[in-house]
């Protein structure tokens, strides 16, 4: 195992944003433990000039004016011949910090001083709250999502079996293999560290949620049914908590929000109806799958019915995380009894992609799709042999595919 992998891609691309004279704010968003305090903790320890790290993720997050403090003595002790670095990460937690922060830009902007900032989040719904009402024309966003195959391959020795059961948090990653594979402590850390930390405080505390029992009924609903189709009302008939459709979707949106779960919509060519389709729910990361779930790696493996579902949840979660801050769109297709897994809108290609698992599934979805949309490349993905291998296929991103299959 090595811990050199500090997603150095993304790290590059902030070191050359930050090159500029004045760059705009750089946000890093992400899920929590995903490594964005440790790669900006790397990045801060080879920066020229002055640097300065604050975090506010604590249990009662400080004020707007603790924003403008730290970003005083930033300023104070600014050098004339190097670029100052300012960080505040989980920044979104603070009430109206957007405002501070605008407040703050805008003086060192006008006062032309040569102070640059980093902000880390790890809620997408309260980021993009505030960067969207104080702060638009002011940042860029650098996205960092959950880890690839490739980067649990390279930094953990991982197979591909085991990225597929185990999934891809780091941390509880490094819990696993230092402690000879247990697997009931590495549930448990995802479970208490991971799954109750968004639920509780990133989600719970910071948002109004009407009904926290039933929100946390559709969140382990969705992983325990990884890449299946619900219709609002039929996520009612399996909830104990009572509730309407409206309510149910909007718990979903948070859940997106949060980067936990996917409620992809159903591709038809008519925004509206896609819009009012029934969601097929993909976990982001199959830890959250398997940490919740009774069975271990070795039982899971040998159920072919459950170890497919887990092979295509993992197939359309890599296509979400791998193309975040991207244009690109991914959907799924059903007319009756016909499917085509996932729908991938980029670049003007129209992708229609089937992923097999070794379990007896016919292609008949993907022909139907490609009759009524002509212009789409259908694209098979399997463990063994197909259009992309699996290994490949959970490491690409929507224009590599694109190049892939010519």
């Amino acid at each position: 195992m090595s811990d050199n992998n500090v997603r150095n891609s993304m790290l590059e691309r902030l070191r050359n944003h930050l090159a500029i004279p004045k760059p705009p704010i750089q946000v890093i968003l992400g899920p929590r433990q995903v490594g964005k305090t440790t790669a900006i903790q790397v990045f801060l320890k080879s920066w020229p000039g002055p640097s300065f790290y604050n975090t506010a993720d604590a249990v009662s997050p400080p004020d707007a004016a603790w924003i403008e403090s730290r970003w005083q003595s930033a300023r104070r002790a600014a050098s004339a011949s190097a670029k100052t670095l300012l960080v505040f990460d989980e920044l979104q937690k603070i009430p109206r910090w957007s405002e501070a922060v605008k407040k703050c830009f805008d003086e060192d902007c006008l006062a032309q001083r040569p102070l640059a900032v980093v902000i880390l989040g790890s809620s997408a719904l309260l980021m993009q709250r505030g960067l969207t009402e104080s702060l638009a024309g002011r940042f860029e966003v650098i996205p960092f999502p959950h880890w690839s195959r490739a980067e649990t391959a390279s930094c953990f020795g991982l197979s591909l079996d085991e990225f597929i059961f185990y999934g891809g948090y780091p941390g509880a990653l490094r819990l696993l293999l230092d402690s000879g594979r247990d697997e009931a402590r590495w549930a448990q850390f995802v479970r208490s560290a991971l799954v109750e930390t968004v639920l509780n405080r990133d989600i719970l505390l910071l948002t109004p949620v009407t009904k926290p029992a039933l929100f946390r009924q559709v969140f382990h609903l969705g992983v325990s049914h990884p890449a299946r189709i619900f219709s609002l009302n039929k996520m009612l008939g399996q909830l104990q908590e009572a509730g309407n459709a409206s309510t149910i979707a909007s718990y979903l949106r948070l859940l997106d929000a949060a980067m936990l779960l996917k409620p992809l919509e159903k591709f038809s060519g008519n925004r509206l109806r896609q819009r009012t389709s029934s969601p097929k729910l993909i976990v982001l990361n199959n830890a959250l799958i398997n940490a919740s779930g009774d069975a271990g790696f070795a039982e899971t493996r040998r159920d072919p019915a459950r170890w497919g579902r887990l092979i295509e949840n993992a197939a359309g979660a890599a296509l979400i995380n791998n193309n975040m801050g991207k244009a690109v769109t991914v959907t799924y297709w059903r007319e009756r009894d016909l499917e085509v897994d996932f729908v991938v809108q980029s670049g003007g290609k129209l992708l229609a992609i089937e992923v097999k698992s070794g379990r007896e599934k016919g292609a008949a979805g993907l022909r139907a799709f490609l009759r009524r949309y002509p212009e789409a490349r259908g694209v098979v993905v399997a463990p063994y042999g197909g259009d992309i291998p699996l290994e490949d296929f959970l490491s690409m991103d929507a224009p590599e595919i694109i190049a892939r299959i010519g």
